[in-house]
């Protein structure tokens, strides 16, 4: 039977934080998992949530995979406790490395994620910063294994805002030798350091392409990819960047320009007519609410790597 394996770190912060091995491995224990094919109890263990951003996938996966673990989950609401007011993370980090087993966080900058990782000694997990959102990754690679049994050949494109799924999609695909589109508009393109990072582990660089073009980073794609314009902690720059995005919607013509068998992903919530189309979204190529169940299933996987 397969069983978890030991992480080489401590925390998962970032993507770049696995191997490809222990990428593999979760993916295949998420299958595992979904399959109800393992029993793995992890009892008297506790999850502690903090979320300075709004979430409902990422909170109730959380919550739910710790659950089916057989442990538990604190929910820390930082407008209901010391957090929101202003207490410091090395206070914070190391309090509740004292009740809690692994603690996922929410935030916007990366720096206090890491903060956190800093004064806690028990696993901290990358809920999403305003850098990375690696374990959304892990969900969307699993989908697309799903999808194509492995991924030899297959062409990920990412149509929109150059963002933390963007900057994660990147870093988890130069793990997996994965041939990664990103198309944006100039200004908008992801984090150069880690397009920098994720090119040095490509074996071939040029299976990382950056692109201000959707239609040519669509055509002949196997999987395409995209997410809100408008981040959270965004809101004041929707009109702008509407305005710049013209054109970088996911529609049935983009749609037409991939690869027959393609199939379409959103990390979910969707601005409809957007950044997509209803039509797309609800297309026998739409793989959206599988890749957001497997949320649930990776997150179990993971927190029985960090847990075991």
């Amino acid at each position: 039977m397969l069983k978890p394996i030991k992480l080489e770190n401590k925390n998962f912060l970032s993507s770049f934080d696995l191997s490809k091995k222990e990428v593999k491995h979760i993916l295949e224990l998420s299958k595992n998992f979904k399959k109800n094919f393992l029993n793995i109890e992890l009892k008297n263990k506790a999850l502690g949530l903090i979320f300075d951003k709004a979430s409902t996938r990422t909170r109730v996966s959380f919550q739910v995979a710790m659950s089916r673990l057989g442990g538990t989950t604190v929910d820390l609401n930082p407008k209901t406790s010391q957090i929101g007011r202003g207490e410091p993370i090395k206070d914070t980090a190391r309090v509740l490395s004292r009740y809690c087993d692994v603690i996922a966080i929410r935030t916007f900058n990366q720096s206090d994620l890491e903060e956190y990782a800093k004064w806690s000694t028990k696993p901290i997990i990358n809920g999403l910063t305003d850098l990375e959102h690696p374990c959304q990754a892990l969900a969307d690679f699993l989908t697309i294994k799903e999808e194509f049994n492995d991924f030899e050949n297959v062409v990920l494109t990412y149509i929109g805002d150059g963002n933390n799924v963007a900057n994660s999609l990147i870093a988890c695909g130069a793990l997996l030798g994965v041939e990664v589109r990103i198309s944006c508009p100039k200004g908008y393109e992801p984090n150069a350091s880690i397009i920098n990072k994720a090119r040095d582990i490509y074996k071939n660089k040029n299976l990382l392409k950056i692109t201000n073009d959707p239609m040519s980073a669509a055509s002949g794609a196997n999987v395409l990819y995209t997410d809100v314009w408008s981040s959270m902690g965004e809101e004041g720059k929707k009109e702008e960047k509407d305005k710049h995005f013209d054109g970088f919607t996911i529609d049935s013509d983009l749609l037409n320009k991939a690869h027959k068998d393609a199939i379409v992903l959103h990390c979910l919530p969707a601005y409809r007519s957007k950044e997509i189309t209803d039509e797309v979204i609800e297309s026998k190529n739409s793989r959206i609410f599988e890749q957001a169940e497997n949320r649930m299933h990776v997150q179990q996987a993971l927190l029985a790597c960090l847990l075991t």
